[in-house]
């Protein structure tokens, strides 16, 4: 049997899911909409489509309609990948940002051609069982008649209000009466169920060669973006093989670059040259070690990792494991570092999980990044764009320049843990910007090194790099805990629970022998669901 401790040894509002189909998401009527899904006879690529269209709607501060998406999942008899981000504008060369110091953040410059709706219909075609408007149904219904916001997403929301509500659109669709909804308060968006209608009615072709493309671009162009037809009308989604990282008796799949899950295989690798499978959890020497390898890993994000096809030196150069082994050399168990990148040798979102008594296993994440994106949202339709832009750098030959049709650097992946023989093992995945990859690594070390069950897991305090010696951990450790922390040189911060969102939001489902054990990260609204 698989191993299965119910232990919680952390303050927790919320117990393991155990059952044969699970669904978990950051919000509860996304998880229902996945469950009945499973429940309506489709599988676990249409729970995890279901509910990450009703994301769009019931959590719009972290996703919508503009988002870039990424998958992986577990088909029953292989790990595929899908890359659904989208890529600049032709019109995105070195010298339309001339003079500026970095990439717009915010408005219509910030905007690249979203990818999330071509990931629905790719998993749909490839391997959903009901047919593709019924994945709509739920997120049509909330847009439409509305829906009770939740807690932590109205928090979100009443932030984001004085940042985006002179962005064009934002104000009209988002902000009724002149203010974010309350908690518990309905919202209705009738126009982005017209949206979700067309692009379901279509399977996405009038979101990038219809009418809906044809007003995004309108908008943006009006508003001085850089976004054409052309582009919408020539993205694609890549199927990609997932890259490997063994390490503490499984294996870490992630989506290749663009993205920064890179960069939690580097530390797994690195730690595996180090002492830490014989530390306890949540000790002293363990964390330390835990933070030392992550640095040196987010040093080599930030130098080396971009669109695949930029990149100076390949993934395998950066995860190779002698590579890995000098860079664990570099970590001094007895103090704090501040590393720099090295030289290979030659050679924040909405996350969702899903699992179907068939043994199917999708990973999916979605995102407009910065909290409602770019904060241009089109009249009429309810798509707010998202700001990936700003994942570019202005940094003349840096591997994640920017330039016409390439896929900025991303901080949303899915994660996926296997078996020593292949077999899947965990769909996972921690939501929140730069958090990401570090809680990657800490989820995976927690269940799989240290044996603790996905709730516990994800309920336990996190911790997060704030540049140089600098961390922000959470309370909840002993004091003595934090003090030898800062005893080895660390530069320690506790953030108030109210800071929380800044440690992401994880969404963890666990392979059982005859089921799976779903978690749901108590730090947002969501929930795991099974049957």
């Amino acid at each position: 049997m698989r191993p299965f401790d119910p232990a919680q040894p952390y303050p927790s509002r919320r117990s393991p899911v155990l059952a044969e189909n699970v669904v978990a998401t950051s919000q509860p009527l996304a998880a229902r909409a996945g469950l009945d899904a499973l429940a309506g006879g489709g599988n676990a690529v249409d729970a995890a489509l279901a509910a990450a269209i009703t994301l769009t709607v019931v959590e719009p501060t972290g996703n919508g309609l503009g988002s870039d998406a990424f998958a992986i999942l577990w088909d029953g008899e292989r790990l595929v990948g899908l890359n659904a981000s989208g890529r600049a504008p032709r019109a995105w060369t070195a010298e339309r940002f001339a003079g500026a110091e970095r990439m717009p953040v915010l408005g219509a410059d910030a905007v690249t051609v979203p990818g999330a709706v071509s990931a629905w219909v790719a998993l749909s075609e490839r391997y959903g069982k009901l047919p593709f408007e019924r994945l709509f149904e739920p997120a049509i219904r909330y847009a439409e008649s509305g829906y009770l916001v939740s807690p932590i997403i109205a928090s979100l929301w009443q932030r984001s209000k004085e940042r985006l509500e002179a962005q064009p659109g934002f104000a009209e669709a988002f902000l009724p009466n002149g203010r974010a909804p309350l908690a518990g308060e309905r919202f209705r968006l009738p126009a982005m169920a017209a949206s979700l209608q067309a692009i379901a009615s279509s399977r996405g072709e009038a979101f990038y060669r219809g009418a809906l493309a044809e007003q995004m671009v309108a908008w943006v162009q009006a508003h001085g973006g850089g976004l054409a037809v052309e582009d919408l009308a020539e993205h694609r989604a890549d199927w990609v093989e997932p890259l490997a990282r063994s390490g503490f008796g499984c294996t870490l799949h992630e989506i290749p670059p663009n993205g920064q899950g890179i960069a939690a295989q580097m530390a797994l690798g690195i730690l595996t040259h180090t002492a830490i499978a014989d530390l306890e959890v949540d000790s002293v020497r363990a964390l330390h070690l835990q933070l030392e390898a992550m640095k040196l890993a987010f040093a080599d994000l930030d130098a080396h990792v971009a669109d695949a096809a930029a990149m100076r030196f390949s993934a395998e150069r950066l995860l190779d494991d002698a590579y890995l082994a000098a860079r664990a050399r570099l970590i001094d168990p007895a103090r704090a570092g501040e590393p720099v990148h090295g030289v290979p040798g030659p050679g924040g979102t909405v996350y969702l999980a899903a699992a179907d008594a068939s043994g199917m296993m999708v990973s999916y994440i979605q995102s407009n990044y910065m909290g409602f994106g770019s904060g241009v949202v089109v009249p009429g339709t309810g798509i707010s764009l998202q700001n990936r832009g700003a994942g570019f750098t202005l940094e003349a030959g840096h591997p994640n320049a920017v330039a016409p049709f390439k896929r900025p650097f991303h901080t949303i992946i899915p994660g996926f843990l296997s078996e020593p023989d292949g077999s899947p093992a965990m769909a996972f995945g921690v939501m929140g910007g730069p958090m990401q990859a570090q809680g990657h690594l800490q989820m995976l070390l927690r269940t799989r090194l240290w044996g603790q069950n996905v709730q516990a897991a994800s309920d336990a305090p996190r911790w997060r790099l704030l540049g140089g010696r600098g961390v922000a951990m959470e309370p909840g450790l002993p004091a003595s805990t934090y003090q030898g922390l800062e005893a080895l040189g660390h530069e320690v911060v506790i953030e108030a629970p109210d800071e929380a969102f800044g440690f992401g939001g994880a969404q963890l489902i666990a392979k059982l022998d005859d089921g799976y054990v779903a978690g749901s990260d108590s730090r947002k609204d969501g929930q795991a669901v099974g049957f």
